[in-house]
C-alpha cells in the first residue's frame, strides 16, 4: 500500500509558475514509477507527465511538453511537477499517481492515487 499526498496548489496569475509536490508513504518509493494527471470540471482526466523509478526515463504528452517538468527525489520520497507559463485553461485538480510499471499512462493511470490539489489560474 502506498499513500500519496499532494501539495503546492493554489491561485496563480496567468503566466506564473507553480511547483506541486507529492509525498509518498508506505512501501518503498523506488518501487514505483510516478506521474501526474489533472482533471478540470466537466472534462476527462488528462495525463501530464511520468517518471520512472530511477528518474532516468521521463515522458510528457505533446500538450504540456516544454511547460511542465517532472522530477523526483528518492531520498525524500517526493515527486514534483514544475509548471511554467500557466494559462487559465490549466485550472484543474492535479493528482499524482504511482504504479510499479512505467507506462501506466496508457492504462489511464497508476494503481495508487493522491487526493489531489487544486490549481486555479486567473487571467
Amino acid at each position: 500500500q502506498v499513500e500519496l499526498v499532494e501539495s503546492g496548489g493554489g491561485l496563480v496569475q496567468a503566466g506564473g509558475s507553480v511547483r506541486l509536490s507529492c509525498v509518498a508513504t508506505g512501501r518503498s518509493f523506488t518501487a514505483f514509477a510516478m506521474g501526474w494527471f489533472r482533471q478540470a470540471p466537466g472534462k476527462e482526466r488528462e495525463f501530464l507527465a511520468a517518471i520512472s523509478r530511477s528518474g532516468g526515463s521521463i515522458y510528457y504528452p505533446d500538450s504540456v511538453k516544454g511547460r511542465f517538468t517532472i522530477s523526483r527525489d528518492n531520498l525524500r520520497n517526493t515527486v514534483y511537477l514544475q509548471m511554467n507559463s500557466l494559462k487559465p485553461e490549466d485550472t484543474a485538480v492535479y493528482f499524482c499517481t504511482a504504479d510499479q510499471t512505467y507506462g501506466f499512462w496508457s492504462r489511464g493511470g497508476g494503481q495508487y492515487w493522491g487526493q489531489g490539489t487544486q490549481v486555479t489560474v486567473s487571467s
